[in-house]
Formats: structure tokens, C-alpha cells, sequence
């Protein structure tokens, strides 16, 4: 007989085998949400990781798309827990008062040795009416997400390194290295770069078959200095929000600066701020000879403002510095294993896509999972969305970014790159809010499945081929301009007129519009654009923005939150 299996995060003996349904390698958010929605649905759990909680993590930053698929698995899966993650005063009051807020995407043009020209500046100030997102300090949210997972039943393991994984036609065996065992039925790998199964089965792309390159080093300071601080602008040259109020990107030629406060809100008490520089590792070579912190301050003395933000801040924790961050794999599903979010791939942090494409694949694999161990059917083929909606979240996440290296040289060229993105977050929001509207009204899950017909798996943009092409376009444009095909104004201009064609952005953003650098929506900007969205858009968004306006009124008269 087993030995007991107890639920403390202690080892109950070794040698031991401990049936469940499911185990998970892997307690960070997408391992410990994954658990949580499992065991509330009835199956058995084993949550392992090799270390513990708290601990250091990236990943910091949230955003709107991200806080609609959070809304959706709290919704469909009852795990009222996640709500904590909506909203910065929700994250404060029940996770800890730690967390920053989440404003706005900020982006500073730099030139070496120079002060930035604060017309070479944007800005997108994420309207309130859909969110009050958060900077998450992740060793807090961590920890409070995989103790989530133990309220709702999971067997939990900390510090415990698996030492091998064996599969076969009934299972999958998972032993330690202190020689427990856990026999389960499925094996969901969300351990991140340093998978297990990645190694067990050679998964790995050698070399990643991604366009862009970065590396990175970042940590945690005391004592950084808010941007809206140091620079000497005029009041109309700055944007309608502070820069510190969000995530600010401070961009230099084939690299960025990222600058993410903890501090910035009201009701935290956390001195920390989150720092870190991504540079293309084939402009800037790693030194051999230099330390990560030699490194840092070299890259600082070429860039006063920046270096302004830092004149007195002291580093509260060791430097992590990467080789090249960009890693793929050859499959992430296969016969009773999943290769979770970050296990199967990464590009850059750049535009936080990490947690919203992490929480969009624990959406999709949990909904099959939970219906094949109903059937008890693990066949590859049930599972393949989910290889699909991974390969595509990376792909056009590769040509996002790659195309935003890019154009940090030329302002004109990242202006129209930075509209790209822009233009379609309120799309993509627009097409998950439907789905979480009908949802809420009817129960019925087909609102979610429907979210799975796009043909682009993976493209947060509606059923059509217009974004598709602009995206793809806008890549091959900026490749031209890098391959000195174009010249910068005429790749920016003809990205422009990729994204003004087809009147696909609506009125309320002024997307089109490559004079309008700051972009900070009001509420009446939104009911515009919900106007605009159910009356005269394009055809493939049209019925979004129709059942979009009926939600939201149907929630008011049923004094619901729509959002």
C-alpha cells in the first residue's frame, strides 16, 4: 500500500508511489492556476517543483488581454481566488500590499549620450473603464497562487526535484530524487526553460527557430527614481499620465530598458522596483571579462536620463544575466504530456505577452484535460489546439517583437510598428469580452469554444485576414528596411498605410493617426468606439462590437459589471 499522501509541501517517505490523476512539474502561475482548476474540478493533483516559495520571478507586468482570460478561467472554472489578479486594489488587499499599478505602456526613444527628445515618446494609457491592471511582485503572487492550489486539494511538494519521467500506454511515472513516486494519468510540464521532458525527448529546436535575438540581465533596486523626475520637459510635451504611473520601456538601438514600479501605487509599501535591459546579443556581444553589474552601469553612462533615474538607487538582489533568451520546440503535445507556456517556448518580454499566451494555454488544455480524464482518452489528437495556439502565440509574438528591434533605430519607423500593436489590443479584448458576456448571461461553454475557431491560432485579432497581413506585412517591411532595402520613412510609410486601408482601428484611438503619440482613451473615447464597433466597422468586427453593446447593457440592467 502507498503511504499516505499528505498535503503540507512535505516529503511522506520515499520509495513510496502515490496514485493521482494529474501531476504538474512546476509551481509558478501557470502551474499553480493549472492545479487549482484541476483539483476544483475533481481530479488529483500532484503540484512539484524543485524549489520553493517565495522566490524571484519576471513577468511582472499585466494587461488588458491578459486580466480577459483571468476573468474567463475565474469565470468558467469557479476559482473566485483569481479575481485578485483584475484589479491593483484587489492584488493589494488580498495577496499583500506590494504590487504597483499597471497604467500604461510607456516607450522613450534614447541616442547615445544625448537627452531624449520628448517628441520621440509614446504612450498608450489603458482606459479604466476596462482595467486598473497590476505590476505583480511575483515571488507574492507566486506563492499566494500555488497555496490557492492547496486550498483546493492538490498534493504539494516543494524542493523536490523530479529525477526521471517514464511513460506508458496507462500512465506516467514520476520519480524524485529522493525516490517518491507519483503514477498519474497525465503530465503537464510548466517547469519553463529548463524542462524536464524537453530533455527526456530532445524537443528542442537547436537553434530556435525564431527571427529575433535578445539576451538579458535584470533584478530588483531600492531607491529608482520616477522618469517624470529627471527629465527637463515642458507640461505639453508630457504624456496625460506620469510614466511611473506604468511600465516604462526606455528603447535604444536594438535593445530596451525596462522600469517597473512597485511603488507607484498608494496602498503598497514596496520600495522595490523591476529592472532590466534586453539587447540583441549579435550587436552586444556577452563580455567575457565584465561582470553583469559592470555591464549595467557601462550601458547607463551612455544614456544620462536614464542614468538620472538611477543616481543614488542600490541593488537589493543578485544580477540574472542570460544568454540568448529565445528558445522553441519541436512539438509541446504528445501521448499524456503537455509542454506548458513557457516549457515549449519564449521570445522577449517586451509588450508583456508572456502571462496573457501563458493564461490562453492553461484556458485550453484544462478545458480538453478535464473532459479526457472524464472519457479516460489522452490521445494526441484531442490536445493538438493546444500545440497550434502555442506555435502561433510564439510565431506572431517572434514577428512583433523582431520588427520592434528593428525599428528602435528610427523613431518614424517605431512610431508605426507601436500603432501595429496598439491598434489591435482593443480588438482582441473586444472579441474575449464578448465571449466572457455571453458567458456570464447563458452559462453556455460554446461562447469559449468559439474563441478557437479564429484561423490564425494564436492571432488575438477576429476570424479575418486583415491583421494577419498587416502583421506579416509590417514584418517584411521592417526586414527590408534592415536588409537596406528601404529607407526608414518609407517602411514607416508604408505600414501606415497597411493599418489606415482598411479603416480596421476605429475612430476613439486615432491609431491611424501617426501624430497622435500619446494615446490615453476617456470613457467616452470607449462608448465611441463601442459605437463605431457595432454600427460602422468592418464587417468581421462588426458583430463583436453588436454583441459587445448588448452585454454591456444587459449587465447594467441586471446591475452586473461588464467590466
Amino acid at each position: 500500500m502507498p503511504s499516505k499522501v499528505n498535503g503540507t509541501g512535505q516529503a511522506s517517505g520515499s520509495g513510496k508511489v502515490h496514485q493521482c490523476d494529474v501531476v504538474i512539474l512546476g509551481s509558478g502561475l501557470a502551474g499553480s492556476v493549472s492545479a487549482a482548476i484541476l483539483a476544483r474540478h475533481g481530479a488529483t493533483v500532484a503540484l512539484v517543483d524543485a524549489a520553493s516559495h517565495p522566490r524571484f520571478a519576471i513577468g511582472e507586468s499585466t494587461t488588458p488581454h491578459l486580466i480577459e482570460w483571468l476573468r474567463i478561467l475565474s469565470m468558467r472554472f469557479d476559482i473566485p481566488e483569481l479575481a485578485d489578479l483584475f484589479d491593483v486594489k484587489a492584488a493589494n488587499e488580498h495577496i499583500g500590499p506590494f504590487h504597483g499599478q499597471k497604467q500604461s505602456f510607456g516607450f522613450v526613444k534614447h541616442q547615445r549620450g544625448r537627452e531624449p527628445d520628448p517628441n520621440e515618446s509614446t504612450i498608450y494609457v489603458v482606459p479604466k473603464l476596462i482595467t486598473r491592471a497590476s505590476h505583480l511582485y511575483r515571488q507574492d503572487s507566486d506563492a499566494h497562487y500555488f497555496h490557492v492550489a492547496a486550498k483546493y486539494g492538490c498534493i504539494l511538494r516543494q524542493n523536490w526535484r523530479a529525477a526521471d519521467v517514464d511513460f506508458d500506454d496507462d500512465g506516467v511515472t514520476v520519480t524524485g530524487q529522493n525516490g517518491e513516486v507519483f503514477r498519474g494519468r497525465y503530465l503537464i510540464d510548466a517547469s519553463g526553460f529548463r524542462s524536464l521532458l524537453a530533455q527526456k525527448f530532445d524537443l528542442r529546436d537547436k537553434p530556435a527557430r525564431f527571427k529575433h535575438h535578445s539576451r538579458s540581465m535584470f533584478t530588483h533596486f531600492v531607491g529608482v527614481k520616477p522618469f517624470d523626475e529627471v527629465i527637463d520637459w515642458p507640461k505639453r510635451e508630457r504624456p496625460p499620465a506620469p510614466w511611473n504611473n506604468g511600465t516604462l520601456h526606455h528603447l535604444i538601438d536594438r535593445g530596451w530598458f525596462w522600469i517597473i514600479p512597485f511603488n507607484n501605487y498608494p496602498r503598497s509599501i514596496n520600495p522595490l522596483c523591476s529592472v532590466g535591459l534586453t539587447i540583441d546579443e549579435r550587436t552586444y556581444p556577452k563580455p567575457a571579462d565584465m561582470t553583469p553589474e559592470e555591464e549595467w552601469q557601462q550601458f547607463l553612462d551612455l544614456y544620462p536620463a536614464i542614468k538620472r533615474q538611477f543616481e543614488g538607487a542600490a541593488r537589493v538582489r543578485e544580477w540574472v544575466s542570460t544568454d540568448r533568451l529565445q528558445y522553441s520546440s519541436k512539438h509541446s503535445i504528445g501521448y499524456r504530456w503537455c509542454l506548458m507556456s513557457h516549457a515549449a517556448g519564449f521570445i522577449d518580454p517586451l509588450y508583456s505577452f508572456g502571462l496573457s499566451n501563458t493564461f490562453q494555454v492553461v484556458y485550453a488544455l484544462t478545458s480538453r484535460l478535464l473532459e479526457a480524464l472524464k472519457d479516460d482518452d489522452f490521445s494526441v489528437e484531442r490536445f493538438q489546439y493546444v500545440d497550434s495556439l502555442e506555435r502561433g502565440l510564439l510565431y506572431h509574438n517572434d514577428l512583433m517583437v523582431n520588427s520592434s528591434f528593428i525599428s528602435f533605430s528610427d523613431f518614424k519607423l517605431w512610431n508605426a510598428v507601436f500603432r501595429v500593436w496598439g491598434a489591435f489590443l482593443a480588438h482582441g479584448s473586444l472579441r474575449l469580452v464578448r465571449a466572457r458576456l455571453g458567458y456570464l448571461f447563458d452559462g453556455d461553454e460554446r461562447h469559449f469554444k468559439e474563441l478557437e475557431k479564429a484561423p490564425h491560432t494564436g492571432l488575438w485579432w477576429p476570424e479575418s485576414h486583415a491583421f494577419k497581413n498587416i502583421l506579416e506585412g509590417m514584418a517584411e517591411t521592417c526586414e527590408k528596411y534592415e536588409a537596406d532595402v528601404l529607407d526608414a520613412e518609407s517602411a514607416a510609410e508604408a505600414i501606415s498605410r497597411m493599418l489606415a486601408e482598411p479603416g480596421l482601428s476605429g475612430p476613439a484611438f486615432r491609431w491611424e493617426n501617426a501624430d497622435t503619440r500619446f494615446v490615453a482613451p476617456s470613457t467616452p473615447d470607449m462608448a465611441k468606439f463601442m459605437l463605431w464597433a457595432s454600427t460602422r466597422s468592418p464587417a468581421e468586427v462588426r458583430p463583436l462590437g453588436r454583441a459587445l453593446v448588448s452585454g454591456v447593457i444587459k449587465a447594467g440592467l441586471r446591475g452586473k459589471k461588464a467590466f
